[in-house]
Order: structure tokens, then C-alpha cells, then sequence
């Protein structure tokens, strides 16, 4: 970010020319937003709906997601993404899931999309809601859940 802050080309360049603004949560930013919010051109009430990412009560009865702001031209808000778990075990950085997913390709000895398919299969039967929970019992348990259902 300081790259962009730093430089007035830069910083010029990607106000002028940014039709379309994306924003995920910027809690761990907060104390120094002002910055941020003058490199984007944001306005107090989009950093107001930015400030509300992640942090409403409004999961009760949703499967899980996260939000995101975006801006298109003048209309902007945040928007709740709900992607595939599929989706999920494949850019996932967590460590426990990533190691539960690297013990389901070495035990049923298959490619990393037939084990991100059987991972989601498992945590899918395993009713459990999140996937880092379902990745702890994994690797606590030391190998495939439902290596049968799998085998089918």
C-alpha cells in the first residue's frame, strides 16, 4: 500500500482510471484508513458501510459467507459471497485445512481435485458448519473420515 500512498503518479493513475472499487474487510486497517480512503476517494459513508463488513448479525439461517465492498461509479455497498467449498479448499491459506486436505490426496493416493472432492463430500456429511473445525477432526483423527463413502 505504501507503494501506491508514496507515489502521486501511481496514486492519480488508479483514482482516474478505477471504474469499479473492491474492498474486503479492513478492520486491521482502521487506525490508519484516513490514508486509504484519500488514495481511493472514498466517501464517510462508504468507509461507514466499509467499517460494517464481517461485523453485522446477520448470519442466522444463511450458509456461511463473507462480505465485500464494491463500488461501480457513484453506487457502492457490501454484498455478502457465498462461494462453493470446492472453491474454498482450493485457495484456502489455513494451515489445518490445507494439511487435512494433504492427508485425504496421500491416503486415497488421487489427484488434489479427487481429494478436494472428497474433502467436501466428508465435511459435507460430517454436518459440522466450518470448515477449519471439520480439518481439526481430520488431522486429530490421523486419516479419512468416510474413506468408504468415498470409495463408492
Amino acid at each position: 500500500m505504501q507503494d501506491i500512498i508514496g507515489s502521486p503518479i501511481v496514486k492519480e493513475a488508479i483514482i482516474n482510471n478505477s471504474d469499479v472499487t473492491i474492498l474486503l474487510d479492513q478492520g486491521k486497517f482502521k487506525e490508519r484508513f484516513d490514508d486509504i480512503k484519500a488514495v481511493l476517494g472514498l466517501t464517510d459513508v462508504e468507509c461507514r458501510k466499509i467499517f460494517t463488513i464481517n461485523r453485522l448479525e446477520n448470519t442466522e439461517g444463511r450458509s456461511f459467507f463473507r462480505e465485500v465492498f464494491i463500488r461501480r461509479g457513484l453506487a457502492s455497498d457490501v454484498y455478502g459471497v457465498e462461494e462453493p467449498r470446492e472453491c474454498y479448499m482450493t485457495y484456502t491459506t489455513e494451515r489445518a485445512e490445507k494439511e487435512a486436505l494433504k492427508l485425504y490426496k496421500q491416503e486415497l493416493q488421487c489427484s488434489h481435485q479427487q481429494a478436494i472432492e472428497a474433502y467436501c463430500r466428508d465435511w459435507d456429511a460430517s454436518g459440522i458448519a466450518k470448515s477449519l473445525e471439520f480439518a481439526k477432526k481430520v488431522n486429530e483423527t490421523g486419516h479419512v473420515l468416510n474413506l468408504k463413502r468415498n470409495q463408492q
